[in-house]
């Protein structure tokens, strides 16, 4: 089979070459997806060059590892692929930089994913994304597309107007909270399937687990009660435990910045550089240094190392550095290729996934439209995905998921569009922006600061 990933120079590549060259899934003598051919294809040769080197020495490392292409032609890359892993981030990290510096020069949240930052993000890759998936939906009808192009949920849902349920949004965060509690609790990694079962809902970057059963029993309630194992949870520790035990669940890490949101903004502040600057800063120097080092492998795993460590360094205090365990609890990698797996062999796998609210299984949502791409658990076969059932939202996680998918839903009309009044409608109605006066502002920042945003718009006024 052949998988082609987008964004191929990208970082973190070798974390998903690795992974279909090793499948670890393919354990007991149960089936295994057949990766044979990796395609990687990006924009940049400088880029692809320097992943081209970190690929060819892990792949040494393997026996049989698939053949790996490299290509700036997109159809040419897509052609005869049955699995596709998005990755790209348009506009580079000056890109991001400028989204991070527009809001915070506002006196507002400056991220990637979430707040205006996020906001800015979806409205330059959505066009580029739309674009994408149409060209899929004519090289490459029958594959898979994995999205994890951020924001991965309103991504998601703008590609699906191409792929229908052929595109399927994933991201680690989540999966990891679930790993997390599993750990403390002391299920295995190779348990997991068949002992644990959750109730999580959301939207990609804010959601809530709202229980974990082991062995029958929602064992959730008693993480929640003991200290000791409540603090080897990264997120309770992060939004803070004692909030964690008010609501009775365990927040996705991301909400950290709708409920600290003054904290947040104060030590991105403070510190030397933005996130945005400082991964600039890192993968220039990792691209030259690579290209120069005789062991690129090692020079990939040490900036790969520094990099998580660091992520989100905001929500910790200055001196206080991230867990080991937390660092390695990672793996969209590990997410991607459990779902190709299940489509590709049949086996069922369990994990929460990017897909639409509504279908052939119903609203998961009632509250929320069909179309609307929500984060949930999910069973994978080689039928397709099939959402679980889940409790009622509450009130308060039902309307910031209302309230935030409307905001997002505007931007992504005026990314399809060209409607600059939709852009200030999303902006203004974010639920950390709240401003019509704001979110003209932003985005008069936003079309100053990217030639992409202001052709979109064609000059038309806020």
């Amino acid at each position: 089979m052949k998988l082609v990933i987008l964004g191929g120079g990208g970082f973190r590549v070798p974390l998903v070459y690795d992974a279909v060259a090793g499948n670890a899934l393919a354990v007991d003598g149960a089936p295994a997806v057949n990766i044979d051919e990796v395609v990687l294809y990006d924009n940049s040769e400088h880029r692809l060059g320097a992943i081209e080197r970190v690929v060819g020495e892990h792949a040494a490392g393997f026996d049989n590892p698939p053949a790996v292409g490299f290509t700036t032609d997109l159809r040419q890359a897509l052609e005869g692929a049955d699995f596709i892993f998005s990755a790209i981030r348009v506009g580079g990290t000056a890109g991001r930089i400028a989204d991070e510096r527009v809001a915070l020069e506002l006196g507002l949240l400056g991220q990637e994913t979430i707040g205006p930052g996020g906001l800015a993000y979806a409205l330059r890759t959505i066009p580029v994304m739309r674009e994408i998936a149409r060209t899929i939906a004519e090289v490459a009808p029958g594959a898979w597309t994995i999205n994890f192009t951020n924001p991965a949920g309103i991504v998601t849902q703008a590609m699906r107007e191409f792929l229908g349920n052929r595109v399927v949004g994933i991201c680690d965060t989540p999966i990891g909270l679930v790993r997390r509690v599993s750990r403390v609790l002391g299920v295995s990694l190779e348990h997991e399937q068949e002992r644990v079962s959750y109730d999580y809902i959301g939207l990609n970057h804010l959601g809530w687990l709202r229980s974990v059963t082991i062995d029958g029993v929602d064992r959730l309630p008693d993480v929640l009660d003991d200290e000791a194992l409540l603090d080897q949870i990264e997120e309770a520790r992060v939004i803070g435990k004692d909030f964690v035990r008010a609501i009775g669940a365990l927040p996705n890490e991301y909400l950290y910045y709708y409920w600290r949101t003054d904290e947040a903004v104060e030590h991105i502040l403070e510190a030397d550089e933005t996130r945005g600057q400082y991964l600039a800063r890192q993968q220039e120097e990792f691209y030259r240094r690579v290209a120069e080092s005789d062991g690129p492998g090692e020079t990939w795993s040490t900036a790969l190392h520094e990099r998580e460590a660091t992520y989100m360094a905001e929500a910790r205090e200055s001196d206080e550095e991230r867990r080991e365990e937390d660092v390695a609890g990672g793996g969209y990698q590990e997410v991607a290729l459990r779902l190709m797996n299940a489509l590709a062999t049949g086996r069922p796998e369990r994990m929460i996934l990017d897909v639409a609210n509504g279908g052939a299984h119903g609203r998961i949502v009632p509250e929320l439209p069909d179309d609307v791409v929500i984060e949930v658990g999910c069973v994978v076969d080689a039928e397709g995905v099939h959402p679980l059932p889940v409790a009622p939202l509450e009130l308060s996680q039902l309307g910031i998921m209302a309230r935030l998918r409307g905001s997002e839903q505007a931007i992504a009309t005026a990314a399809a569009t060209g409607d600059a009044r939709q852009a200030w409608i999303g902006f203004s109605m974010h639920p950390l922006v709240d401003s019509p006066r704001l979110g003209r502002a932003l985005l008069d920042g936003y079309v100053a600061a990217h030639p992409s945003i202001a052709e979109l718009f064609g000059g038309q006024p806020g």
